[in-house]
């Protein structure tokens, strides 16, 4: 199949959350995670989403054996319909990173905070 032919047109139906899921699936050097389901409840508006939320992770060849690139996929259901999408590499890195960023911004507020009541007690 050309790259540039859409999946229909070639007869191949799948979307690209399947192709992701296939091609990981059955690999040595692949980890998966168990389905995890999150529902979510909107309480002013009253509406839920269920989430179902897998990883997998390829090891990266040649280096440490416990880290290598994590694939996330999401499946939601809500009540105007549902949507799959796989979170590429690239991707699931970023979120990492900005989470990790967050939580020392967050652990640095707390500590002054800390500090600044602590002088303010001794006083």
């Amino acid at each position: 199949m050309d790259r540039n032919t859409p999946a229909a047109e070639s007869g191949d139906h799948r979307d690209e959350f399947d192709r992701l899921l296939g091609a990981l699936q059955g690999l040595p050097d692949v980890t998966e995670s168990r389905p995890t389901t999150v529902q979510t409840i909107q309480p002013l508006l009253g509406t839920s989403q269920t989430y179902i939320v897998r990883t997998w992770r390829q090891i990266d060849r040649g280096s440490d054996k416990t880290r290598g690139q994590d694939t996330i996929f999401i499946e939601c259901v809500k009540a105007t319909g549902s949507f799959r999408i796989a979170l590429p590499p690239r991707v699931a890195e970023a979120i990492a990173r900005q989470r990790d960023a967050l939580t020392g911004k967050t652990r640095s507020k707390a500590a002054r905070a800390n500090a600044a009541e602590r002088k303010g007690k001794k006083r």
